[in-house]
């Protein structure tokens, strides 16, 4: 990649990226920040399942895409379960489980960040496999509706089992709720204008997106805009002071996500973000390397 500005080696940090990239058309924008973004050594990306009859492997493929069209082939990829947690006694294992368990049981002078944009069955398997990791990273998780209730929200929605197996654990956990998460707006034109002149990657994030707000899948949209809903997850772990956060006990959610009742352990829980930091922050990034006309 071309020469960019320089990041202090003590201020780097591992990154494990895990995601539902083909889902709908928001990971492959966090999916690309977080690889332009001079902080991360991302170390993989895992694929997660969501809703639809294999899904994992539709998001595997997305992701190999996304890396294709970025000339960032070298970062490795790894197959997740491709389910939700059935058995919290006899958790499933995949290549993306075994991976996370790995990274987080190597030494490093870099600290371990897992960057969750979905379902969090990966990483649950992984600390239920082996919870001595959960003292071992960072995990940042785009889940779950506001408090006090809870309610119904994609991500927990998919693996509920799961996401109260990772909330129970002794992991950091900065959970990222849908009253926050919605407040990433974008408008069509101005992604139109900054993002989709920048190369192979830009047009297709941004055809993409066109493609899905038009079919019936994406007939939840507004239309002419979106929210970059995964993106904080880039914005966090590069400032964990863009947004405001309160400290909660980690909620207990059923298969409704509701939260019915809460733990012990506490865990940041962010209630705003700084969208405009994040977004600049990416178009910045995109038009330095891969910046051009379509």
């Amino acid at each position: 990649m071309k020469e960019f500005y320089k990041v202090p080696e003590n201020k780097k940090i591992r990154v494990i990226i895990d995601t539902d990239a083909a889902c709908e058309a928001d990971d492959q924008y966090a999916i690309a920040h977080a690889l332009m973004t001079q902080k991360f050594i991302v170390k993989g990306i895992c694929a997660e399942h969501f809703h639809a009859e294999g899904s994992e492997q539709l998001s595997y493929d997305e992701i190999k895409k996304i890396l294709r069209l970025m000339k960032r082939e070298e970062i490795p990829v790894f197959h997740g379960v491709p389910h939700a947690v059935e058995d919290t006694q006899n958790p499933p294992c995949s290549e993306a489980v075994e991976f996370i368990i790995n990274e987080a049981m190597t030494e490093s002078e870099y600290p371990l960040f897992v960057f969750c944009q979905g379902a969090v069955t990966n990483v649950a398997c992984a600390l239920l496999r082996k919870p001595e990791i959960a003292k071992k990273m960072t995990i940042i998780s785009i889940i779950g509706a506001e408090y006090p209730n809870g309610g119904g929200e994609f991500n927990l929605h998919n693996d509920w089992k799961g996401a109260n197996a990772m909330f129970a654990s002794d992991a950091e956990i900065w959970q990222v709720p849908m009253n926050c998460y919605a407040r990433m707006r974008v408008s069509y034109a101005e992604l139109q204008e900054k993002v989709r002149p920048c190369g192979e990657i830009g047009k297709y994030l941004f055809d993409e997106m066109q493609e899905y707000g038009n079919s019936e899948r994406g007939g939840w949209t507004m239309g002419e805009s979106w929210a970059l809903g995964d993106s904080p997850v880039v914005g966090l772990a590069m400032d964990f002071c863009i947004g405001n956060f309160e400290y909660r006990n980690a909620p207990i959610a059923d298969e409704n996500c509701s939260y019915i009742g809460f733990n012990e352990n506490k865990i940041r829980v962010y209630n705003d973000i700084d969208s405009r930091f994040i977004l600049e922050d990416f178009f910045a990034k995109l038009k330095f390397f891969y910046g051009g006309s379509n």
